[in-house]
């Protein structure tokens, strides 16, 4: 990652959420100097991180938070983004928002021009982006590594948590969708979408989702948050070489090449098999590389990786997989 916004540790950023997420924003935002004020609805959260954090100032109120910082760090539930999005912007602040940017897509946009409107920089929380083995594999397909892309597979699985507010597809589907349209370079053409409800009536637990693009490649998505173990799991297939970023899996086995071919013959189908290749990255915390890019974007003025407009594309195609998953038909998106 460029480290050219060293300066922007000068950033004064208050973090609105000081749950099961939050708490890892804030231990990277205070190691790298940036943390001044926390905020959460509830006393018993501020009184615990007040005591972690005593160098840290701990407000009451929304209010008081937004006069003492000049950045936005949103650790929310989803349905609070738009709001709480808006009436940072809306003070001249500069917002970090956790995945998904908001629940709607105009909503989204208006967002997008208000954050153009005021020169603030507006991020979204995709964290796997930033992931320095996911840039490895990126890197290694731009050089032409893989070859022509064919299709791409990916699972997020786990047993837990559980949300009522925001089904599975909402909860997980986020992060697999922003590598996918980093890889493809393009929104899909038709989107389908199945799932199941178990545990409570109406939220989706585990949805499979299928992405068409206009070129042929083909992707999936399979998320659920019943399943007996953790897999995390991105497969890159192109027809010169196949890759997997293994998020669970350590060291060199989190990422690896097989560069396995598969052809014809005339009428003979040929499967050549290779040893799996480690490709090499940084050993860096993808959230200490997200909130640095974040600082970065807000001392250069630049566009971080995960822009609005990225936001904007991501939260079109889960939008399209959520009309597909209630309507059982698929969904066109325009171009």
């Amino acid at each position: 990652m460029p480290r050219e916004g060293r300066l922007s540790t000068k950033t004064r950023v208050a973090v609105f959420g000081l749950g099961h997420w939050g708490k890892n924003l804030i231990r990277n935002m205070h190691a790298l100097g940036a943390l001044s004020v926390l905020y959460d609805s509830l006393p018993a959260s501020r009184a615990y991180f007040a005591a972690l954090y005593p160098d840290v100032k701990m407000a009451e109120t929304p209010e008081q938070a937004l006069a003492s910082a000049d950045a936005i760090v949103i650790a929310t539930p989803a349905a609070t983004h738009e709001q709480l999005v808006r009436r940072a912007l809306a003070t001249g602040k500069h917002v970090f928002v956790e995945k998904p940017l908001c629940l709607d897509l105009a909503e989204a946009g208006t967002l997008s021009a208000l954050a153009r409107a005021q020169g603030r920089t507006l991020m979204v929380g995709h964290l796997l982006l930033y992931h320095p083995a996911f840039q490895a594999l990126k890197a290694a397909f731009d050089a032409g590594r893989l070859g022509q892309l064919r299709y791409v597979y990916s699972t997020r699985l786990s047993l837990g948590k559980i949300r009522r507010e925001e089904n599975a597809l909402w909860s997980f589907a986020p992060h697999d969708i922003s590598m996918i349209l980093q890889l493809t370079g393009r929104l899909p053409r038709r989107v389908t979408a199945e799932g199941g409800q178990y545990l409570h009536p109406g939220v989706a637990d585990t949805t499979l989702s299928h992405l068409t693009f206009d070129n042929g490649v083909q992707a999936h998505i399979f998320v659920s948050w019943i399943h007996p173990f953790k897999d995390q799991r991105l497969v890159v297939i192109g027809d010169e070489a196949m890759a997997v970023f293994n998020d669970v899996g350590t060291g060199a086995e989190k990422l690896l090449l097989y560069p396995h071919k598969a052809r014809w013959d005339g009428e003979v189908p040929v499967v050549a098999q290779a040893k799996a290749v480690p490709i090499a990255y940084e050993a860096e915390e993808p959230l200490r590389r997200e909130c640095q890019a974040f600082l970065d974007a807000i001392a250069t003025g630049r566009p971080a990786l995960s822009n609005p407009e990225e936001g904007i594309a991501v939260l079109r195609v889960l939008d399209a997989c959520q009309r597909a998953l209630t309507s059982g038909s698929p969904v066109h998106l325009d171009a």
